[in-house]
């Protein structure tokens, strides 16, 4: 019967972004073996450091961005690996930057109920948050990353 659920699920999702759903699995999948990598070699390939990208979006991209943002929430939670935060937001990244849609990855810490020191990533693209938004709540930025597309 879960698997019913599921596909029924699945089914309830607009055409546009049930078209992503393998993407955004091949997508999580590549970015959960590139973040066991050190660090120094993922961050050049999330953008500028230390910048933003504009917070309004662009009319055209609303759609695009909205399809990518269901593709990554749906298949984050089947995926049989653990897809964190930030695997959820780099993959986000990279189908936007795809579709050439500007994008900024957040990184950011706060302190749990017991003291400890927390990390959380996610992914704005203009006005609207891609992955990483039901927690951000409470943390402070310590690095961003501007994904900035150049028209050729």
């Amino acid at each position: 019967m879960i698997t019913l659920r599921r596909i029924r699920l699945l089914l309830t999702v607009d055409k546009a972004a049930l078209a992503l759903l393998p993407e955004a699995l091949w997508r999580l999948f590549l970015v959960r073996i590139q973040l066991l990598f050190p660090f120094a070699k993922t961050a050049p390939q999330l953008g500028l450091q230390a910048q933003e990208t504009p917070t309004l979006s662009k009319e055209g991209d609303i759609a695009r961005i909205q399809h990518v943002t269901k593709a990554i929430r749906v298949m984050s939670r089947v995926t049989p690996w653990k897809s964190t935060c930030m695997v959820r937001a780099v993959a986000g990244l990279k189908m936007l930057e795809k579709r050439g849609i500007e994008s900024t990855l957040y990184m950011g810490v706060a302190k749990d109920k017991q003291g400890q020191m927390i990390a959380h990533a996610w992914l704005r693209s203009g006005s609207y948050y891609v992955s990483g938004d039901d927690a951000m709540k409470g943390f402070v930025v310590v690095e961003k990353f501007a994904k900035v597309l150049h028209a050729d």
